[in-house]
Order: structure tokens, then C-alpha cells, then sequence
């Protein structure tokens, strides 16, 4: 992958986690059932209105974040650790080596 195509990836990344609401979504997720999270969860956690929460869900998911999967009437909605791996690990990679000192290495 090119270096701005993966620049691109994690500035969408990060600018879906740049709402509250969105960090919030992400973090009741992360918290939740590895198997996913139902979304009438969410929404009674937060108290957010359904096309309000259905609205950063999507963002979230667009943003390759959260993966999701229909059971029936319900959607679980569970982290996608690899990518937020992969963003935290681009965040710190190379940490410092510009600048001679092990500061955060």
C-alpha cells in the first residue's frame, strides 16, 4: 500500500473518531460483547436517537472501524481490532527517530 493511500485510510480513521458521540459508539463497542454489540444497546446506553446513532454507526463502519452482522432483526456491531491496531501502531511508528532521543521508545 503507498504511503498516502495509508495516510488517507488513518486521516479517515481519525476523522471518524473525532465526534464524541462516534468515540463513544467506539468505546461502548469495544467494552461489549466480542460477538458484538446489539444496536438497541447502544442506542439505551447513550441515549441517542436511532438515525442519529444509525447515522455514526455508518460512519464508523465506513471508516473501516466497526464491522457489523445481521441476526435476525438485531445488528452487532464489534470493533475491527486489526484496523484499530493498525491505526494506533501507524500513530507510533517511527516514533522518535527523528529526533535523536528515546523519548516515548
Amino acid at each position: 500500500m503507498s504511503m498516502t493511500t495509508k495516510l488517507e485510510r488513518h486521516a479517515d480513521q481519525l476523522a471518524a473518531l473525532g465526534s464524541p458521540i462516534r468515540l463513544a459508539i467506539l468505546r461502548h463497542v469495544v467494552q461489549g460483547d466480542p460477538e458484538g454489540t446489539v444496536v438497541g444497546e447502544l442506542q439505551s446506553k447513550l441515549d441517542i436517537p436511532w438515525s442519529t446513532l444509525s447515522h455514526h454507526l455508518d460512519r464508523l463502519a465506513s471508516a473501516g472501524l466497526l464491522k457489523h452482522r445481521a441476526e435476525g432483526r438485531f445488528i452487532h456491531y464489534r470493533a475491527d481490532y486489526a484496523a484499530l491496531r493498525g491505526l494506533t501502531d501507524y500513530l507510533w511508528e517511527d516514533c522518535c527517530k527523528g529526533g535523536g532521543d528515546n523519548r516515548c521508545c
